[in-house]
């Protein structure tokens, strides 16, 4: 099943995009934040608004997550840790989705992608979102891996 993503509001490009004309030419200046701590905050805030929202992913994160709080600070950790090589993450995330595998179908991770894609190119300048998009793409396709081929339980 694919649901559809959100389009960009009728209404134009969000307040962060500023239309100026500059010799006879229309152009659009990004005024989206830099990568830092603030905006990590703020992408992983937003992302997972959209999580606790979508019919395919709440019920999982729903189920798995009882502290949202705590899970957003981790989650902002671990990317800081990826994104902004700060060291703050010290958790094990195959670990911890391995707990929740039954869960955790191709067409869910597909979905969390599409969200973190759609999240992200809102959110950052386009080299910026590229680049996390591609860390969070090599990221899933290593939890599925490690689910797909975790050991068999014991007898």
């Amino acid at each position: 099943m694919t649901l559809p993503l959100e389009t960009v509001s009728p209404q134009g490009p969000p307040a962060y995009f500023d239309t100026t004309v500059a010799s006879g030419q229309a152009v659009q200046a990004d005024h989206r934040p830099q990568l830092d701590e603030i905006a990590l905050l703020r992408l992983v805030d937003r992302f997972y608004e959209r999580v606790r929202a979508d019919p395919l992913l709440a019920p999982v994160f729903g189920a798995a997550v009882s502290d949202w709080d705590d899970h957003l600070a981790r989650l902002t950790d671990f990317w800081s840790s990826v994104m902004l090589t700060s060291g703050r993450y010290k958790g094990n995330p195959v670990a911890l989705h391995l707990l929740h595998a039954g869960a955790m179908t191709p067409e869910r991770f597909e979905r969390w992608l599409a969200l973190w894609t759609l999240t992200s190119g809102e959110m950052l300048p386009a080299d910026t979102a590229t680049i996390i998009q591609g860390k969070a793409a090599r990221i899933a396709e290593s939890l599925q891996l490690a689910i797909e081929f975790r050991p068999s339980p014991a007898a």
